[in-house]
């Protein structure tokens, strides 16, 4: 018997498996500690800072800057058009042409650097890049610059004229 207990032993340590390498303990998940409850403690009220009061200069006296402007820089057909008191928007329109692309983007920035200078802040300039149709937005009024037929195809004289005629037929009577 003896014999056999070891030939048992022998082939059973002969065909046990080789023992799989020990797993990795799982890692430790971070404890959150929730935060104590906090004390009451009544602060001083602080009054917000006063915010700086924006100048808006009256639409006649911006609108001098812009044709001056307008005209310095040698933009064609200029127009104004009045909306004061036909729109919120703004009180005053004026369309002007530049020759080209490169004109009209240099009569806009012009323009908005001549605004900033004279006080009335950074003003918001769009289509700067294409040259086409620059809209500089000077608060009550608002400037469009046009290439000859990008004006003519959009013909915001015409738009905003509408009522003009029915206007001066009442203002006549």
């Amino acid at each position: 018997m003896l014999i056999d207990r070891e030939r048992r032993t022998n082939l059973t340590r002969k065909t046990t498996p080789a023992r799989k390498p020990a797993k990795k303990a799982a890692a430790k998940k971070p404890v959150i500690k929730k935060p104590a409850a906090k004390k009451s403690v009544k602060k001083p009220v602080r009054k917000p800072a006063a915010k700086k009061a924006r100048v808006r200069a009256p639409a006649p006296e911006v609108l001098a800057r812009i044709l001056q402007s307008l005209d310095d820089d040698k933009a064609e057909q200029v127009v104004t058009i009045d909306l004061e008191g036909r729109s919120s928007l703004c009180d005053a329109i004026v369309v002007a042409n530049g020759r080209s692309s490169r004109h009209v983007a240099s009569i806009a920035d012009h323009l908005a650097r001549r605004l900033k200078e004279a006080g009335y802040g950074t003003r918001p300039v769009d289509g700067l890049a294409q040259g086409d149709w620059v809209l500089v937005d000077a608060g009550d009024v608002i400037v469009h610059v046009f290439r000859p037929e990008v004006r003519a195809y959009y013909d915001l004289e015409g738009m905003w004229s509408v009522d003009e005629p029915v206007r001066r037929a009442r203002a006549t009577r």
